[in-house]
């Protein structure tokens, strides 16, 4: 396998796996971002945990946070939420924070109520290192080309533009 860009879905029955495999997602090689997901048995979607790999000096934190909390608002919301986190950010800034958003807002319609699911953004060597770490820590993996996942993202966010 060549350097391949993929985003990792790893599902977990138990948010604490997800939070520690995390920890260990995080450092593997070629990862520019990575976030938990946690859905309460309630339904409320939260981000205890994400990082991002800042080499230009930016941030998605904000963007990533708003539009996840712009959920409980209901689809609107949730892009309101983003925007308004991003508002302070320079142009570059925005339009990462407003794609790493969505992506969220998109993966967390996955999430099944009292579960979590972990999101990598990787450039991959091999797909070994990542498969070996979902399964030392119990989780399901699922491994998704970026741009057909990118793609994903930008049909939903047309749809619910549509709605």
């Amino acid at each position: 396998m060549a350097d391949e860009h993929n985003v990792l879905l790893v599902h977990f029955a138990e948010p604490d796996h997800c939070r520690a495999a995390f920890e260990d997602f995080r450092l593997l090689p070629g990862v520019s971002a990575a976030a938990v997901l946690e859905r309460s048995a309630d339904g409320i979607v939260d981000v205890p945990e994400s990082h991002v790999e800042d080499t230009t000096g930016y941030t998605v934190g904000a963007g990533i946070i708003g539009g996840v909390l712009g959920l409980l608002a209901g689809p609107a919301g949730s892009f309101l939420g983003l925007a308004n986190a991003s508002a302070a950010a320079e142009a570059f800034a925005n339009a990462r924070e407003a794609e790493g958003g969505s992506a969220l807002i998109y993966v967390s319609s996955r999430v099944e109520d009292g579960t979590a699911a972990l999101v990598v953004d990787v450039r991959e060597q091999s797909p070994q290192p990542a498969d070996d770490l979902a399964r030392r820590h119990g989780g399901a993996l699922e491994r998704l080309p970026a741009k057909e996942f990118a793609a994903q993202v930008r049909a939903a966010e047309k749809a619910a533009r549509r709605a």
